[in-house]
């Protein structure tokens, strides 16, 4: 069972999942349940002596950015909204890598994000402070760089589980693929039709991607719903 790293995306999902487990009649202790940022943080915290203090949290992040605005004289009417929207893009560009010199944004124009985005990059890193994306890219680093930190960790959990693939974005699909790329056993389940968070950088064409990059992949498909009355289903399939 401490072979086993069980991956989801909240801490109710990971914590209801490990209580169902742990109900059933062979359900061992010892295998890990966590969320990817708590799973990622545990790693950097262990590589960089790293605490909670280190973790800008989601208030002082929109205070950076609602003062770079104030600073930029940057206006909006509707600010609560509008700060809202840089965060999510600044969430985007950091889960997929993307050059921010390049992003056309669709809240406040390329020009002033930049400045928004340079400026609250700047600030984060006089704190000597990751943010909730930083987290994982950070990780990912890490693994790019160092092969032996990386092994030692395949070491650790030979198999990986990951729930609500749909949901995973770039570099978490990176870090999952970077264990499994030593030839650890991968189990992935989702829904292509439940992906929803394309504006934080999910995509469901990470199952094209996995069948891809992994050849011999098994695909079991899971064809009977066992939520919902024949008339819901009726009404929601044309839909989808």
């Amino acid at each position: 069972p401490e072979d086993i790293l069980v991956v989801t995306f909240t801490k109710a999902a990971a914590r209801e999942m490990k209580e169902r487990f742990l109900s059933l009649k062979n359900g061992k202790k010892g295998v890990t349940f966590g969320t990817f940022h708590g799973v990622y943080y545990g790693i950097l915290k262990w590589a960089y002596r790293m605490d909670a203090g280190n973790i800008l949290s989601e208030e002082e992040k929109r205070a950076m950015i609602c003062e770079t605005l104030a600073q930029e004289k940057i206006e909006a009417e509707e600010e609560k909204e509008f700060v809202e929207g840089i965060v999510n893009e600044i969430s985007l560009i950091k889960n997929n890598r993307l050059n921010p010199k390049e992003y056309e944004c669709h809240t406040c124009g390329k020009e002033n994000f930049l400045k928004v985005y340079t400026s609250y990059e700047r600030k984060r890193k006089q704190k000597r402070k990751l943010d909730f994306d930083d987290i994982l890219t950070t990780c990912y680093e890490l693994f790019r760089t160092r092969e032996d930190v990386l092994n030692l960790w395949r070491k650790k959990f030979r198999y990986i589980l990951v729930d609500e693939f749909q949901d995973i974005n770039d570099t978490q699909y990176e870090l999952v693929r970077a264990w499994n790329r030593a030839g650890r056993p991968l189990f992935v389940i989702g829904d292509p039709d439940q992906a929803i968070y394309g504006f934080r950088g999910a995509s469901s064409r990470c199952f094209a991607r996995l069948r891809a990059d992994v050849p011999g992949l098994q695909q079991i498909y899971l064809q009977e719903n066992y939520r919902s009355t024949p008339q819901i289903l009726q009404a929601a399939l044309p839909v989808i």
